[in-house]
């Protein structure tokens, strides 16, 4: 915890007395997170696979959900609609997902969102040691442990979401 840094995340993650890092990641000049995040996690000996991508979609009857992905899967939209039993899905719009769950694009976490929000996590999150994160602050991720990160999701739905590497 080497950076100031104020969120409802790290504020849960102190409160259940949970370690963690603070990444800064540097943004560009129109205010969005670098697209090198990968090179810049390499170059501080992480892991760039274990990310946790927090995907925010709208299914066309139970609303928004949050599916948390690490790696480079992508969401494999028919085993979504299948778990949720629904006939269509759609990435959410960028308002949408400030909306639904209270975070930028580019911040958003795996965890501390509002109390209605559906969360999926795939399989593939519990792979890794270390696992980085959205802050909820723009501007920065959170390193912490794989296995804290799954406890905090415990109450979730898991399984497998996403496509096969091709």
């Amino acid at each position: 915890m080497t950076t100031d840094l104020h969120s409802a995340v790290t504020e849960l993650l102190s409160q259940q007395h949970i370690a963690y890092q603070v990444i800064e990641i540097p943004l560009s000049e129109d205010q969005k997170p670098i697209r090198s995040l990968e090179m810049l996690l390499s170059g501080q000996g992480v892991d760039p696979q274990s990310v946790v991508r927090s995907v925010v979609f709208k299914a066309e009857t139970s609303g928004f959900c949050l599916l948390a992905v690490a790696g480079s899967g992508r969401a494999d939209w028919a085993l979504l609609r299948s778990h949720l039993n629904e006939r269509k899905c759609r990435m959410a719009a960028q308002d949408e997902v400030l909306a639904a769950t209270g975070y930028q694009v580019g911040a958003v976490p795996p965890i501390a969102l509002p109390e209605g929000l559906q969360v999926l996590v795939d399989e593939s999150v519990s792979q890794y040691d270390t696992v980085v994160i959205g802050s909820g602050v723009l501007g920065f991720a959170l390193s912490l442990r794989g296995v804290d990160l799954m406890q905090l999701l415990s109450d979730k739905a898991q399984g497998h979401f996403v496509k096969a590497p091709e």
